[in-house]
């Protein structure tokens, strides 16, 4: 693991950063759309690992996740499923258990949810279903759609919890996003501050940041750090 990736995943794990930090520190990006927790109070980071599916089978699946390792956040993208269940409490146990996967995330639905939330298996997915995938060889997942999808997202970082998933992409891993996601660490404890201590209203404190303007209301601890919010963290374009 490169010294920068794990540096990153260190700190989101150490300050418990969320998904909605991260996706501030990307520019309010970086979701994979309408992807839920089975479960309540997860909070999982790590490398990601793409695996892939195709045209209503899982048969590929059983392959990939032999090269699992340890720590990994493996997403499963999927191709024409038909709402087919990609993967139950077998394929997760044998991900989450015995390759030691840090969580499992499905872009398409699961089955065997009461089994999975009992266990409390670190699993995402964006929708249930009883009916499953066949187990039989089928036309492999449109290579050039797995290519854009390997290249933007193996070796990115990402953050599962509560919120759903948002993903570092693989070209953004480097000492920038480390100060981009230390930079929003302390903007929202500076906020919480200004919040709750000096009772200001949201308006101040978010859109005007009068806490810039004068910083002598601030605890020594912030004002030292303050040179790093000099500059209104908003990655949006004009």
């Amino acid at each position: 693991m490169l010294n920068i990736e794990y540096e990153i995943i260190r700190y989101i794990r150490r300050n418990r950063v969320s998904t909605t930090e991260l996706a501030d520190a990307l520019g309010k990006t970086g979701e994979l759309s309408e992807l839920k927790s089975i479960g309540e109070d997860q909070h999982k980071v790590g490398r990601v690992r793409c695996i892939f599916a195709a045209y209503e089978s899982n048969y590929e699946v059983h392959d990939q996740i032999r090269d699992i390792k340890e720590g990994e956040i493996v997403i499963v993208f999927i191709h024409e499923c038909k709402g087919r269940a990609i993967l139950g409490d077998l394929i997760s146990r044998f991900v989450l258990m015995y390759q030691g996967a840090e969580a499992l995330v499905v872009d398409g639905a699961i089955r065997d949810v009461a089994r999975l939330r009992r266990e409390k298996y670190a699993v995402w997915a964006n929708g249930f279903t009883p009916i499953g995938c066949f187990n039989t060889p089928a036309n492999p997942f449109p290579s050039d759609k797995r290519k854009e999808l390997e290249k933007k997202y193996n070796g990115g970082i990402a953050i599962c919890d509560d919120g759903g998933v948002v993903i570092i992409p693989a070209n953004q891993v480097d000492d920038k996003m480390l100060e981009k996601l230390q930079r929003i660490e302390l903007q929202e404890d500076v906020w919480s501050y200004c919040l709750n201590t000096l009772k200001w209203d949201t308006k101040r404190i978010i859109c005007e940041k009068e806490y810039l303007k004068n910083s002598d209301i601030l605890p020594d601890t912030y004002k030292e750090k303050l040179m790093q919010l000099s500059k209104s963290f908003d990655n949006r374009k004009p």
